[in-house]
Formats: C-alpha cells, structure tokens, sequence
C-alpha cells in the first residue's frame, strides 16, 4: 500500500478485520530492555478475542533463546502463539546445505554469545578471515567505523557474509544504535556477497504464515524497510508503530512526512503510537 495510512488509537479499531497478528518484537513488544507499559494488556486482549499471534524477530538469536527472553520480562508463552527468528531461519539454512556448500570455517564479527545460532551445527570458529570459509556478521554497536579493516581482509578472500539481522538500526531506550545490517550494506559496497536472513526476505513470513494458520493477517512493526516491506512483498496488510526506528520522522513536519511515505513504494495500512489494543 502507498499513500497516507491511516491513523488507529489501537488495534480494536481494525480488530474484526484481521483473525492474525504478527508482531515485531524490538521498538514493537519492547525496548531492548523491557516491555512497553502497553504490550502485555494488548497481547492479553489479543488473547481474549481469540485472535493468533505470533512475534517475527530479526534477532540473531535461535527462537528458544528469544522465548527465555521474553519469559523474563514477563511476557509468558500463553500470550502468543510462537516466535521465529532470523536467527533461527539462518540455523535452519546452514544446516540445510550453506555449510556444505561454503566450508565449516566461520569468522564471526559480533558477541561470543552469538556463536548460539551454531548450537548443533559442526562448525569451526576461527581468529581470522583468513583461515574462514564464510563470515557471520552479528555486530550491534553505536557506529561501524572500526570493522572496516575486518571487512576489507574478509572482502579480499571473497568470503560470503551471512547477516543473521537486516535491521539497520534500533533504539536501547533513547539511543540509536546500529544493527548488522549497516555492516552488511557496507560490504556489499567493498562488492562482498551477502546473503540476508529475516525481514524483508520472503522466507520467515512463509514459515510464520504457516505456522500461524490465519485467515487475514496484520504485521505491527516499526521499520519500514524490514517490517513494512516484508509484509508487502507477503500480501499482507501491516500497521507502522511511529514512537520507532522513524520517530525522527513523524516529529517533524507534514511535508516532511509526505515526503517519507513518498520514497518507498510500499507502505503500511496503519499508523500506530505502540502495541495499543
């Protein structure tokens, strides 16, 4: 959808349209560090008028992890149907045949605890690209700068780049701070082959439509180049949450906001403040 969305309170507004929700979870569910003081009352809403719900992640995380998470902030597996992760389709592709194809030699450029997306796999970690097969790329950081270097030795080998999060950017709280798929557009410009796993990309809505089993279904997300996009390249409508990745914008002017929409050639149906029943 292109053109103004519409502005909801909530989601009962649009409620009897849509047996089906999926849910973002960073900027959407919660902050990075908690739930916003909406979702749970949403989700037990959601609930209560028996509508599916499942939470679609770019973390790269396997989705037991992300339900651990969510278990200790408070948000229980009872609200919601399941969770799938671009980190767990990303498992599911390297066992299913990149590993064989590419070499077991990864060079991870990201925390040690990402290493968990291997749990399973026979993979060997090594110190540098030299000694890779393929480079994961998980970093979360406040600028990009200093894995240039990185980046260039890993360009020259000609190693393929697994970004287990197409995210750009998130906000901890109030900090913007940039996700791997900033690392990931500045390898392609060094013409290093990246292979995306999450949103945008068609195979995590396929596996989560499945799963789901819903009639007319709603994505809630807070980027439009993953969220928004992703839903539209699915067929499905979805609701942009403004407080998100693009609060900068929709505190500015209505030219300005225009000129947003604009840009993209997709767009949500819906305009939301938060996770707000």
């Amino acid at each position: 959808m292109t053109g103004t969305p519409r502005k909801i309170a909530g989601l009962s507004e649009v409620a009897h349209l849509y047996d089906g929700y999926i849910l973002d979870l960073w900027g959407v569910v919660h902050d990075g560090r908690r739930p916003f003081a909406n979702t749970i009352p949403t989700l037990k809403e959601l609930r209560r008028a028996k509508r599916k719900v499942w939470i679609l992640s770019n973390a790269p995380r396997r989705a037991s992890t992300v339900v651990r998470g969510l278990a200790a902030m408070g948000i229980g597996p009872e609200l919601y149907g399941g969770v799938h992760t671009s980190g767990e389709e990303t498992h599911i592709a390297l066992r299913d045949g990149y590993l064989a194809q590419w070499g077991r030699n990864c060079f991870i450029l990201g925390a040690p605890e990402d290493e968990k997306v291997f749990d399973g796999l026979d993979v060997t970690f090594v110190r540098k690209p030299q000694d890779a097969d393929f480079v994961f790329n998980t970093v979360h950081d406040l600028t990009m700068e200093k894995y240039i270097p990185l980046l260039e030795l890993c360009a020259a080998k000609k190693l393929p780049m697994v970004c287990v999060n197409p995210d750009r950017i998130v906000h901890e709280g109030n900090v913007p701070v940039m996700c791997p798929g900033a690392l990931a557009d500045m390898y392609e410009k060094m013409e290093g082959k990246v292979f995306w796993f999450g949103k945008p990309y068609h195979a995590v809505y396929r596996r989560v439509l499945a799963a789901l089993g819903a009639e007319n279904v709603l994505a809630v997300g807070d980027g439009m180049q993953t969220d928004i996009a992703g839903a539209s390249g699915a067929g499905l409508d979805s609701a942009l949450v403004v407080t998100g990745i693009h609060r900068g914008v929709f505190s500015g002017n209505e030219n300005q906001l225009q000129e947003f929409f604009k840009s993209h050639p997709y767009g949500p149906a819906y305009l939301l403040e938060g996770l707000i029943w």
